[in-house]
């Protein structure tokens, strides 16, 4: 079988970064990281999953070997990120929450091994049928950032907090004003525009309230029906007008493609060069 195309740093893989959720059932991160290395992309988001990329499953040695690897192949990892079904930080069970908070605590420390910049997670999820009132699901919300700012201070990493339709808080401006009133100023927010059009928010509104807080952008796309993370150009998100908003609120950093797919190498591909032909440089 022949080897893939290199794109060379002048391609539309130099222009953004990847998340490595469609890479989390087929190989362990570093063979991840070498496919998309061989493909030009040289940042990524690492999503946590057993077999991929585990905080129980990577050793002090192991966590020093990678970190000499990303070196090694000029790659960085800005972000550690998990899919968040598993667990939910304001579950109704004490259980359930301190589980969770011990995984996510394992992984801020990995993120902290791994030279990453933070971790990403969700608000948490309500029960959809009989949801606990928005007070106490806050209170247990704000309980677990007590918790996780202090250990991401610790290893020198920062809590980012991403807009998800099946969050308490599904909405970026809602979000916004949870962590506004929660007194921790160093956590960003990561924008995931599919989730957001999902949710049928003003994707250019939400981007400019957060940008403050920004530190990262998922790109994948959607429609408002079925819930997607599709190649570019399979949904209904309109990504035209989202490089001059980008530039009106300074944010400067690559992009992260979080294209869910089961073949992800051409998907990915395809998808940077059509964001490219849409103005992302």
């Amino acid at each position: 079988m022949p080897a893939p195309a290199t794109m060379t740093s002048n391609s539309p893989a130099a222009c953004f970064a990847v998340d490595t959720y469609s890479y989390t059932l087929q190989c362990p991160v570093r063979a991840c990281l070498k496919r998309l290395a061989d493909r030009g992309f040289r940042e990524f988001e690492l999503q946590m999953y057993p077999g991929h990329l585990w905080p129980t499953q990577i050793d002090q040695r192991g966590r020093r070997d990678m970190r000499a690897f990303l070196a090694g192949e000029g790659l960085s990892v800005t972000t550690l990120n998990m899919p968040n079904i598993d667990l939910n930080i304001t579950a109704a069970t004490a259980e359930m929450r301190a589980m969770t908070l011990g995984v996510l605590r394992r992984i801020v420390e990995l993120a902290g091994d791994l030279g990453a910049e933070g971790v990403v997670i969700g608000p948490g999820k309500a029960n959809p049928l009989l949801a606990m009132p928005c007070d106490q699901l806050m209170e247990l919300f704000y309980r677990a950032l007590d918790e996780l700012v202090p250990v991401a201070q610790n290893e020198g990493v920062a809590i980012f907090v991403e807009n998800m339709p099946f969050a308490f808080l599904p909405g970026m401006h809602e979000l916004l004003s949870a962590l506004d009133a929660c007194g921790h100023r160093g956590i960003g927010v990561v924008y995931d525009v599919a989730n957001g059009h999902f949710v049928k928010e003003d994707v250019a509104s939400a981007l400019t309230a957060c940008a403050p807080r920004l530190r990262a952008i998922h790109l994948s796309d959607t429609d408002q029906v079925i819930y997607r993370h599709a190649p570019i150009g399979l949904g209904t998100v309109d990504f035209s007008a989202l490089p001059g908003i980008l530039a009106q609120i300074g944010f400067a950093r690559r992009p992260i493609l979080e294209i869910i797919t089961p073949e992800p190498d051409e998907a990915t591909e395809r998808s940077a060069r059509r964001l490219v032909e849409l103005g992302f440089h």
